[in-house]
């Protein structure tokens, strides 16, 4: 089962997007499940007030926790992870038509499964070829 399945099913559990695809990710960032769903509780609903999607959030997470940047002398790590994030929010805006949660889910009609699914698969995609 791939990331974009897991996430699916911890969605239907009645995790939030943040939890679902950064414990979905897990294979990739060595984070076990109790901890990422954690980590990401407050991340739902955009942070709880309709700011940035829990979906893009938890995958961020994941790929910062793949290709960490926890050193400051370390110039290309932290190159490196801004490119991937920068990245990842650009073609999910690009697929989406931002990356705000309120706006994703009132204006544009996007239900959490679609965003979730996207961003799980799409982070695994992204961490798979780096």
């Amino acid at each position: 089962m791939g990331a974009k399945e897991k996430a699916l099913a911890l969605h239907s559990q009645g995790f939030n997007c943040a939890q679902a695809v950064l414990s979905a990710l897990g294979d990739y960032t060595g984070l076990d499940e109790k901890t990422a769903l954690a980590l990401t509780a407050g991340f739902g609903g955009g942070v709880r007030c309709g700011e940035i999607c829990g979906a893009v959030s938890g995958a961020v997470m994941a790929l910062g926790l793949h290709d960490p940047w926890n050193d400051p002398e370390d110039a290309a790590g932290k190159a490196k992870i801004a490119k991937l994030t920068m990245a990842f929010t650009k073609q999910f805006s690009e697929a989406h038509g931002c990356i705000r949660c309120f706006d994703l889910k009132h204006s544009g009609g996007h239900p959490c499964g679609e965003l979730i699914a996207w961003a799980a698969e799409n982070a695994e995609n992204i961490i798979k070829k780096d």
